[in-house]
């Protein structure tokens, strides 16, 4: 490897770490003022981008148990922020949505930065750069979710075990 590519990729990964804190910081806020906790607006995330999903497809995406889901799902119902309802096919199953004000809230939040970056990102870079940095996203997304996989494959130390309760 070259010096001008180690460079290079040594910036990028500064550039990387400081945008993930940025999101983790703007994350942070968001579910601060919904008055929520971090898994609980990755649920709210899912339910925006998917519109409906069942408890079981939250589960899968969230890595969570189907019994920390319905926890989940009963608070965040209690906020009003979602809502069950019998699956339109399949009667044993149920789905979960947003409640319209639920949706309006999280929209509230998030909007300013969506209608900003497309502003911003649109007249700086052209159609072609922005594919770029797409691919580079979807490539960096999945080398992170390997790891992801990778990690969660480990046991949890002892250690760390005895301070969470976890098994």
């Amino acid at each position: 490897m070259s010096s001008e590519m180690a460079e290079v990729l040594a910036e990028l990964g500064q550039a990387t770490q400081a945008y993930q804190a940025a999101v983790d910081d703007f994350d942070r806020e968001t579910a601060r003022l919904l008055g929520v906790n971090g898994t609980d607006l990755r649920c709210l995330e899912e339910l925006l981008a998917a519109g409906e999903l069942t408890p079981r497809e939250l589960s899968d995406q969230l890595n969570l148990t189907t019994g920390s889901v319905t926890v989940m799902l009963d608070r965040l119902e209690k906020l009003e922020l979602l809502t069950r309802a019998p699956h339109p096919v399949d009667r044993r199953k149920v789905v979960v949505r947003l409640t319209d004000d639920g949706a309006q809230r999280c929209f509230a939040l998030v909007g300013p930065l969506i209608s900003d970056g497309e502003r911003e990102l649109g007249a700086k870079y052209d159609t072609a750069q922005l594919r770029l940095v797409t691919d580079f996203l979807r490539t960096n997304t999945a080398i992170q979710q390997r790891h992801i996989d990778r990690l969660r494959g480990r046991p949890t130390p002892l250690s760390a075990r005895r301070r969470t309760g976890a098994r």
